[in-house]
């Protein structure tokens, strides 16, 4: 077994219920595990449901109208992918600052997440339940791309036109950019293993079928090869990862839309 296995076992059982450790990587890293304010509040397998309301109202479409207002842009589209983005780095922020930090990782599965979907940036996301899972790449994969960013991206699909290399892009960007504050805790504060915890989950992660080609990792750098339409946001432009140096002006559509 590598000495990144042998770590998992050791720490599996001793996951902190609280979690409370992740709240130092920055406010995309903190999950909440006590004290949910609204118990009508949906879990994310019910925000999930591609394009059928329930009882309680679409969650999904509440979310992205929610970030259309915030933004003030007029395409649903536009907003969409910001939020499909948001909830994406909420996701992986957490996972891999469980994993980099405590080598192991809560169950993340969508029925144990509850969500407000009226709430502000970052996504507020809520823990019922603590069971710990090994921190590897495979968990971490199985979590959060099969888990969740699959049924999230399909579910935004059948409501938007969004196409899957610029879902694709979003995840693979949100991941890199999750990488980057535990390495700089990790740094801040000697903990090397912390560091190459999160750099080597990062580049197996991003080596996944669902995510590969979706862009360059190059140290913490990443260069995306799609993008997630932000210029397209009233007063936006590029993002730092953009397959973009400056916005269009000609074309209406960006690769992979």
């Amino acid at each position: 077994m590598s000495p990144l296995g042998d770590l998992v076992l050791l720490h599996v059982v001793d996951l902190d219920p609280r979690l409370t450790a992740l709240h130092r990587l920055g406010g995309f890293h903190v999950l909440r595990t006590a004290g949910v304010p609204d118990r009508s509040l949906p879990t994310l397998a019910q925000a999930y449901v591609p394009g059928r309301p329930d009882v309680h109202g679409d969650f999904l479409t509440s979310r992205v109208r929610r970030v259309a207002g915030a933004l003030r842009t007029p395409e649903a589209r536009v907003a969409a992918s910001v939020a499909h983005q948001g909830l994406a780095a909420r996701l992986w922020s957490i996972a891999l600052g469980s994993a980099a930090l405590y080598g192991a990782v809560p169950d993340l599965a969508p029925h144990l997440l509850r969500w407000d979907p009226e709430a502000t940036a970052p996504d507020d996301l809520w823990l019922t339940e603590v069971r710990p899972l090994p921190g590897d790449a495979s968990t971490l994969a199985d979590l959060v791309l099969r888990g969740h960013l699959e049924p999230l991206a399909e579910a935004l699909r059948a409501r938007h036109r969004l196409a899957p290399g610029l879902l694709r892009g979003n995840a693979a960007s949100a991941l890199a950019g999750a990488a980057r504050e535990p390495v700089r805790w990790a740094r801040r504060h000697g903990r090397t293993d912390v560091a190459a915890r999160a750099a080597s989950l990062t580049r197996e992660l991003l080596a996944d079928p669902l995510l590969a080609g979706a862009g360059t990792l190059t140290g913490t750098g990443f260069r995306r090869r799609s993008c997630c339409l932000y210029y397209r946001v009233p007063g936006g432009g590029v993002c730092g990862d953009c397959c973009f140096v400056r916005p269009p002006r000609s074309s209406p559509r960006a690769p992979s839309e």
